[in-house]
């Protein structure tokens, strides 16, 4: 027979918290650095690490000097401090050195040009990063102009002296307060329409940054534009791959051979233009950002093609896309550094002067292009049969496949990979010190440590370039995971 209950209970008991074991901090910490004996060991033994450093170098930080004319007077200023035998980091050297850390040798009446260009390229990469969102891309444009307007109002107080002090710094300023009001307003309006800055800045940049004739970076733009109508021209009858081809043979026709002689008559004609900047006056993170933003912006695209031709069924474009890849790959960039400094100049023709720091951005470009490409091949092997399938069951072509199925999915696989490379590309820079540029790290440190008045000086201007590249590879490495969630990679 069915026992009958002694007890049963009719009302719910209230919801309790967990044991402290089992939530918070001392949760995290049981199950991440106190899980077992090993990871105990090691997590005291990284603690007593940290402690020592943290003990050795705080002090060392607490007691910097900011103002100050010498490594000497820093020395000097920490002992009467502090006391005999302290020591201190010099940051004054930081103070009086940040214009060469940020912009080289470039002239300082002419600061404003590179920081306008440095603010427009936030611009042009808004529509890119974070297409079609009007929100985002008004408050990154309204951003980077305020922060714009203040590096230019900051150069004209460090610099009063110069041009950018002057008046004609001043028009400079409220220039940049018209266009990036302009700008601001566009991306709230209509952000699409910012793509047109993103297409144009390429030849704005290289206009503020080198200066000169005005026509020549508007024949560099005529250039794509006959790439363009030749192109659409073709297109139905040659096909997609035959009519590009044309369209880079008639360009690269006018780029080497006409273009030279009309923005010649131009100029003649119409002498619009501002002072020319050599190469050799490029250096610190202006010279790093310049390497590194066109060679990451060139590599991508060329990256695509590369992976595709690695993939493709023709005997002829497979063998040049892996012949292409694994050379690059298994050449040391510094070698490639080291070919664009001194032999490349050797296959130009005589009296041809071809800028340095182009030659170090194409080799610099044709080695990401190879990492990029293997990433990317990654990605396309990751995707199941059934989605090229699909795209030949639609009745697709090649190239509609790979642009409305193949290659969305490719590189939303490919994403981490992809910034990675384009990390260590933005670190890389660093090696045109060897081929005789003034990068941040070594270039403009060995310039800044051999002055006489900051003899000694060892630790302040590594950490301080350090800082920024890491500020510059963290943001690019946050954008990545946003991107990720954004696309949803996993579907979930």
């Amino acid at each position: 027979m069915p026992t009958k209950a002694a007890f049963v209970r009719k009302d719910m008991l209230a919801p309790q918290e967990p044991p402290v074991s089992e939530r918070g901090a001392i949760k995290w910490a049981r199950e991440n650095l106190f899980s077992g004996p090993l990871n105990t060991f090691l997590t005291i033994v990284g603690v007593l690490a940290v402690f020592l450093i943290v003990k050795s170098a705080l002090p060392w930080l607490l007691n910097g000097v900011w103002n100050a004319n010498s490594m000497a007077e820093c020395r000097e200023i920490v002992a009467a401090r502090h006391g005999e035998g302290a020591t201190g980091a010099c940051w004054a050297m930081v103070r009086e050195r940040w214009h060469q850390y940020l912009f080289g040798f470039y002239p300082q009446e002419l600061f404003w040009r590179p920081t306008m260009a440095f603010g427009l390229m936030f611009v042009a990469l808004a529509p890119v990063l974070y297409f079609g969102n009007r929100t985002i891309n008004m408050r990154m444009t309204a951003v980077a102009g305020v922060l714009t307007i203040l590096a230019l109002a900051g150069v004209s107080a460090s610099f009063p002296q110069t041009i950018a002090g002057s008046e004609a710094g001043g028009l400079a300023l409220l220039a940049a307060v018209i266009v990036f009001a302009g700008l601001t307003a566009v991306a709230w309006m209509a952000p699409r329409r910012l793509l047109i800055l993103t297409l144009l800045y390429p030849a704005i940049g290289f206009y503020l940054l080198w200066g000169g004739s005005i026509w020549g970076p508007v024949g560099a733009l005529a250039g794509f534009a006959i790439l363009a109508v030749v192109y659409n021209l073709t297109k139905a009858q040659l096909g997609v791959v035959v009519a590009t081809g044309a369209g880079v043979v008639v360009a690269a026709i006018w780029w080497l051979v006409v273009q030279s002689h009309v923005t010649g008559a131009l100029h003649s004609i119409l002498p619009l233009g501002t002072a020319h900047v050599d190469s050799d006056e490029f250096g610190g993170f202006l010279l790093a950002f310049v390497i590194g933003v066109t060679a990451i912006a060139a590599s991508l695209p060329m990256g695509i093609l590369l992976a595709l031709g690695r993939r493709s069924d023709m005997p002829l474009i497979k063998a040049l896309s892996v012949g292409f890849i694994e050379f690059i790959r298994g050449v040391p960039l510094i070698t490639m550094l080291f070919t664009a400094s001194l032999l490349l100049q050797y296959f130009l023709p005589p009296r041809s002067n071809f800028d340095l720091i182009l030659r170090v951005i194409i080799l610099v470009t044709f080695f990401s292009a190879a990492y990029i490409a293997e990433v990317i091949r990654g990605g396309l092997a990751a995707l199941p049969r059934g989605q090229y399938e699909a795209a030949d069951a639609l009745g697709l072509d090649y190239w509609q496949a790979q642009r409305l199925i193949v290659m969305p999915q490719a590189l939303k696989i490919s994403i981490p990979g992809i910034v990675s490379s384009f990390i260590g590309l933005f670190k890389d820079t660093t090696l045109v010190a060897l081929v005789g540029l003034h990068d941040p790290l070594q270039g403009v440190t060995k310039v800044v440590r051999a002055a006489i008045e900051w003899k000694g000086i060892y630790w302040e201007p590594y950490i301080f370039v350090g800082l920024i590249f890491f500020a510059c590879c963290f943001s690019m490495s946050r954008y990545s995971m946003y991107l990720e969630r954004k696309l949803k990679r996993d579907h979930r």
